[in-house]
């Protein structure tokens, strides 16, 4: 069973997330600072490359399992067309309403 993304506790994550969903590269940037930073499995990457990548490109979508620490980290059951379906899990570091850093990796 999923969470929607509009029940999101957080409302940045919730833009992030629906961001993502729907595929929109300018709320994508839009939810994020501009020196955010992020890592996959543990090794920082440039953002704006890996979205491209495993996001827009390659049809990315998140359905959130589970949030947890007011909605700043999250579990979630993530697909796209190169790896297909995987658990992941997204911490994120919100300031001032936007996304500073992302972090996700296998869950």
């Amino acid at each position: 069973m999923s969470i929607e993304a509009e029940r999101l506790a957080d409302p940045t994550v919730r833009a992030f997330v629906t961001a993502v969903n729907a595929h929109d590269e300018a709320a994508f940037r839009a939810v994020l600072t501009p020196d955010v930073t992020m890592s996959d499995d543990g090794s920082d990457r440039n953002v704006a490359d890996w979205a491209d990548r495993e996001i827009f490109s390659s049809n990315g979508h998140m359905d959130v399992e589970s949030e947890s620490d007011g909605g700043h980290t999250l579990v979630v059951t993530y697909r796209n067309d190169t790896w297909g379906e995987m658990r992941t899990k997204w911490g994120f570091t919100v300031d001032g309403g936007k996304v500073s850093r992302f972090e996700t990796g296998q869950a």
